[in-house]
């Protein structure tokens, strides 16, 4: 490990500020373009220790747990950075990741996060000879820093930590690490504990009547299976009500969700027959289901079975047949495709080559590419262009505050 001053050429895909070096970038989280800064520097790595010259683009981080000087959270990379440039930065991730394959296409402006929207936060527990940990792991470690606020996250979630730390001290048996996953709903917090030791007779006990104890907890299960359900948990998509498996993939804020949605809706317009692959619960196909037939197309069966219930018990929608199926390993054929009228596909951050490969041969007509993954979708957008298709739009969507992801809906018309 060496200590040298550097300047901050640029911000990395991952936040981070670069330092262009005789021996290669260096990586120096919370700094930041323009500064000049001291450096403990291990390999690409650097640590901050000291800022001669600051950039006009810092800021006062608004958390007192984003302190590079202390126990700093890793939730968060980009606290420090003003508003403007920080959403340049989150637009161009998509505008590069797009011009990496040749694409050049208009890039909306970005669709903005705020305060407090969070309603998905994935929390990190572990039992200690000082007492339970709940919070988010320090900055690139496993170690864990307890947390007494977080601006990003929902206020209804924040206003139940000690309910959490009293439920995570129920589970654990050990000084095992664990996650718990806390989703706002309509019927009070559903957590969803991942990790934890199976429980014996008396924690299971303990565990429950804890939760019995807390009215805003509606759901509490434990490595996917339902421990306690004192409430029903309930999320809206477009007016269909769902009740999610536990711990099952939703987006991270409601505002961000009905953003995408409506791209999307506006986009298939009048489409008779649509079809949603990687479906989930039903987040675009419940909407769509309002003026189209849609085939909901998902590899995990909970979900799929939580949003055929929902299309089955929700008035005024249009017919929804539902298909388990691995998209990966056996994705719909261009022959299966033709029949739709748009497609519209939300994959894994993996993205989805070999179903975008045969969509690409089927030629629907209209298209909705949602991705979380800037640098597959690229990859995905460039085989449907290849094949004819016109991106229409690209607009990137901020629904994790602060932090280097960003999420993307592409609009392709054939």
């Amino acid at each position: 490990m060496s200590t040298l001053t550097v300047t901050i050429n640029r911000l990395g895909a991952h936040g981070h500020g670069i330092a262009n070096t005789a021996e290669g970038p260096v990586y120096v989280p919370h700094a930041l373009p323009g500064e000049t800064v001291a450096i403990a520097r291990n390999g690409s790595h650097g640590t901050l220790l000291s800022t001669a010259i600051s950039s006009r683009d810092r800021v006062a981080p608004l958390c007192r747990h984003f302190d590079p000087d202390r126990d700093a959270c890793g939730g968060c990379s980009l606290q420090h950075l003003a508003k403007q440039p920080y959403r340049e930065f989150k637009r161009n991730l998509v505008v590069e990741a797009l011009r990496s394959k040749g694409l050049t296409p208009h890039v909306e402006p970005l669709v903005t996060c705020d305060l407090g929207q969070r309603r998905r936060t994935v929390f990190s527990a572990r039992r200690t000879d000082k007492g339970l940990l709940l919070g988010f792991n320090r900055v690139e470690t496993n170690h864990i820093v307890s947390v007494e606020e977080c601006p990003v996250a929902a206020p209804a979630i924040m206003a139940q930590l000690d309910a959490l730390r009293s439920i995570a001290a129920a589970l654990t048996g050990g000084s095992e690490s664990f996650r718990l996953t806390v989703l706002e709903t309509l019927a009070g917090l559903d957590v969803a504990a991942e990790g934890v030791k199976p429980l014996d007779e008396k924690r299971r006990r303990a565990a429950i009547e804890t939760v019995m104890r807390l009215s805003a907890i509606a759901r509490v299960s434990v490595n996917g299976e339902i421990l306690v359900e004192p409430h029903k948990p309930l999320v809206d998509f477009g007016g269909a009500l769902v009740t999610p498996p536990p711990g099952a993939f939703m987006q991270a804020t409601k505002e961000a969700e009905d953003a995408m949605a409506a791209l999307v809706l506006a986009h298939v317009g009048k489409a008779k027959r649509v079809l949603d692959l990687f479906a989930g619960s039903g987040t675009f196909a419940l909407r769509l289901a309002r003026t189209a037939r849609v085939h909901a197309v998902e590899s995990e069966d909970k979900p799929l079975r939580a949003l055929d219930l929902a299309a089955r018990t929700t008035q005024g929608l249009k017919p929804v047949t539902v298909e388990k199926r691995d998209l990966f390993r056996r994705p719909l054929t261009a022959q299966e495709l033709k029949v739709y009228d748009a497609v519209v596909f939300d994959p894994p951050r993996a993205g989805a080559e070999a179903q975008v490969s045969e969509l690409a041969r089927a030629g629907v007509k209209k298209v909705a590419a949602v991705s979380c993954n800037p640098l597959t979708l690229a990859r995905d957008l460039r085989l449907l262009v290849d094949q004819g298709y016109e991106i229409r739009s690209v607009t990137p969507v901020d629904q994790f505050l602060w932090s280097p992801h960003v999420e993307a809906v592409a609009l392709l018309h054939r």
